[in-house]
């Protein structure tokens, strides 16, 4: 199996159309093989010379997270009994292996001799900043445990990631397992034709006739937002609001002990490497100095945000009553209610809008859009091995039409693929010798796929989502840095990896670049200045309600883990009222298990790291007010691409922002882009 496993290939690109379950094994076993004997090789060697310790580990990285990228990212995207076994069996081996390795001493004494060299303040800042990290990640793996301890903390390791993946699962396997079956089309009364066809598709899908209403993104917006039918809306509300949970209909996905174990494990590694809880834990590696810190910048956001979404709250009861005939405002009513808002009072239509939104010509704008900031070019190529038909790729060329990079686009919502949307790390950008690997993204999303002859349509929201995720894609693609560890994505302190995503919705908002990559799906026709007018001036429409939303979530998560007591366990239902009693104007029913299929901290990296978002929109919301107004040396994207993209983590985040803005970030351009400014 190994001399033709397509996982082992030596190639630019992996192939994945070749790529089967049997394979998943057998390649980890040869990569992880292959990578212990690396390191064995350094730490034997003796020498305290960069290429001899840290060049060499990066390569033993690089060769390793080859193997591993395509075998993750199936999981997410591709999912299938046979292949969520081998997933899970490789991804214990992986797990294990990568605590031994961050626990090995002879490897980590080798990075230290290097950093205690006379000479080592010689070498380029990069290296130095390569060398400090792979010291802390030494200390943060448990390098200097002893005995139990250190057996102990690997095993919680291999656990947690075992029960991250599980959650995730049963999170993807609770969203399939629900549906609707519709066969009396007036049910649907208000839902739009284009979302029609979607769940029509979804009916033919299952050989059924009619539509069926699922869980899957474009469905429960399709209905939250557009259905008469209250009954339908509460249905499918509670539906998806009780995923993987002790109150969903189908209780065998139900998460809550695992939830009650990851935080359990968490608070236990925390406290075997000596911080106070896990919350202390996770914040070592990112912006804010602890907990306290990332509380109070949440506490100022909702004094202030608080009155705001209190009006706007009241402002859609009164319109409920007098437009809408609902007297009782509940939660599934609350989506229903803003977009017959935003029609009647702001004169936007996002199923109008979404005409103009062919994802073709999307497409189309955001290569114009990246060509125009960045004088890079967008290329689409043709026979690339995938793991779907729909799945596109595309090669970025520079000035000189060169290929410096390359990404995936895997957009539409389907069977055995995770909800959301994200962006990963296929291949890292690394210098080899002679040899220079690009470095190659994935762009996942979850839009409605095409209907008939139809092409998909996006909606505003949507653009947003697609340009937030292309700004991860430019942070990874766009790098200078030659070294995985510490170019594109890789090392940036987790509250500042949102800054380029965050930053590039607001093109999304930008008049000429929204209307240069609209075409009506009929006409052709580009989207009317007056439509983008209204749509403009409606930007903070309900901003308050929104951002105590994410306040919401992100206080939980940070109280979650900083005020976790063994002796309690979790108590996440009872955090979460604690939350909202002090930040939402909103309260959902008792019933509702937001946390239970809150994916992003409990199967992702944002363990008391929610708060990134806003953290980030802070430097975003400041850097894009001097992009835009500023005269920046060398020109505002010139500049961004410099100090932020190409920089990635070559620097720290607070330094790459001060090279950009020539000052520390300040909160007022985020209060002013939120209609939070007093």
């Amino acid at each position: 199996m190994t001399a033709d496993n397509p996982l082992l290939a030596d190639s630019d690109l992996p192939d994945f159309a070749a790529i089967r379950p049997a394979h998943v094994v057998p390649a980890m076993e040869t990569a992880i093989e292959a990578h212990r004997a690396a390191i064995e090789g350094i730490a034997a060697g003796g020498k305290d010379d960069f290429d001899a310790v840290i060049l060499a580990a990066e390569r033993a990285d690089f060769l390793l997270s080859r193997v591993w990228s395509p075998v993750g990212h199936l999981a997410s995207v591709a999912d299938t009994p046979e292949l969520r076994e081998a997933h899970a069996a490789a991804q214990a081996l992986m797990t294990a292996y990568l605590m031994e390795a961050g626990q090995n001493r002879a490897h980590h004494d080798a990075v230290a001799r290097l950093a205690a060299r006379p000479d080592f303040a010689s070498l380029p800042p990069a290296a130095r900043r390569a060398v400090d990290l792979a010291l802390r990640g030494f200390r943060l793996a448990g390098v200097a445990l002893e005995g139990e301890a250190r057996q102990r903390f690997l095993d919680i390791g291999v656990e947690l990631s075992d029960l991250s993946t599980k959650f995730g699962n049963a999170v993807l396997d609770a969203t399939e397992a629900w549906s609707e079956h519709v066969t009396d089309e007036a049910a649907l009364e208000g839902v739009p034709d284009s979302d029609r066809a979607i769940l029509a598709a979804y009916a033919r899908e299952k050989g059924l006739p009619g539509w069926l209403i699922t869980l899957r993104q474009p469905s429960v917006l399709a209905i939250l937002y557009h259905a008469r039918d209250r009954a339908l809306r509460e249905r499918v509300y509670r539906a998806y609001n009780t995923r993987a949970s002790d109150q969903a209909d189908d209780k065998s996905h139900d998460n809550s002990e695992r939830i009650d174990a990851i935080m359990a494990l968490r608070h236990e590694a925390a406290q075997i490497l000596g911080f106070a809880d896990s919350a202390a834990h996770s914040l070592e590696t990112k912006m804010a100095a602890d907990a306290d810190e990332a509380l109070a910048f949440l506490a100022d956001l909702a004094r202030r945000a608080r009155p705001v979404g209190e009006r706007e709250l009241a402002e859609a009861r009164a319109f409920a009553a007098e437009h809408l005939g609902l007297d009782d405002v509940r939660p599934w009513d609350l989506s229903y209610v803003a977009e017959a808002m935003r029609r009647t009072l702001h004169g936007v239509d996002q199923e109008a809008l979404k005409a103009y939104f062919p994802l073709p010509r999307v497409l189309a704008g955001t290569q114009a859009l990246i060509e125009r900031l960045f004088n890079l070019r967008l290329v689409a190529r043709q026979g690339v091995s995938t793991w779907h038909p729909d799945v596109l790729f595309y090669d970025l060329l520079d000035a000189d039409g060169a290929v410096v990079a390359g990404v995936y686009l895997d957009l539409f919502a389907r069977a055995g693929k995770r909800g959301g949307a994200w962006m990963d790390v296929c291949r890292s950008r690394f210098r080899d010798a002679d040899r220079l690997h690009l470095p190659i993204a994935y762009l996942t999303t979850n839009f409605a796929p095409p209907a008939g002859d139809r092409p998909s349509l996006v909606t505003h929201n949507d653009v947003v989502t697609l340009f937030h995720e292309f700004g991860h894609v430019l942070h990874h693609l766009l790098t200078e840095v030659d070294l995985p560890s510490i170019g594109g994505i890789s090392g940036v302190e987790w509250d500042a990896v949102e800054l380029p995503s965050q930053f590039m919705e607001n093109f999304a908002w930008d008049g000429d670049t929204l209307i240069g990559l609209s075409g009506h799906v009929d006409s052709g026709e580009p989207l009317p200045r007056a439509m983008f007018d209204r749509l403009l001036a409606a930007r903070q429409f309900q901003a308050g309600l929104a951002i105590l939303r994410q306040i919401e979530f992100a206080t939980f998560d940070l109280l979650l883990h900083r005020d976790y007591d063994p002796a309690r366990g979790a108590r996440v239902n009872a955090t979460l009222d604690q939350v909202r009693k002090a930040v939402a104007v909103v309260h959902p029913p008792e019933w509702n298990r937001f946390a239970h299929a809150f994916s992003h901290i409990f199967a992702g990296g944002y363990a008391a790291g929610y708060y990134s978002y806003l953290w980030a929109e802070l430097l975003s919301a400041d850097a894009f007010e001097i992009f835009a107004h500023a005269d920046i040396p060398g020109g505002g994207a010139t500049a961004f691409r410099r100090e932020i993209l190409a920089a990635g983590a070559s620097r720290p985040a607070a330094e790459n922002f001060r090279a950009f803005a020539g000052r520390a970030p300040e909160v007022d351009a985020l209060l002013r882009m939120r209609g939070l400014a007093a």
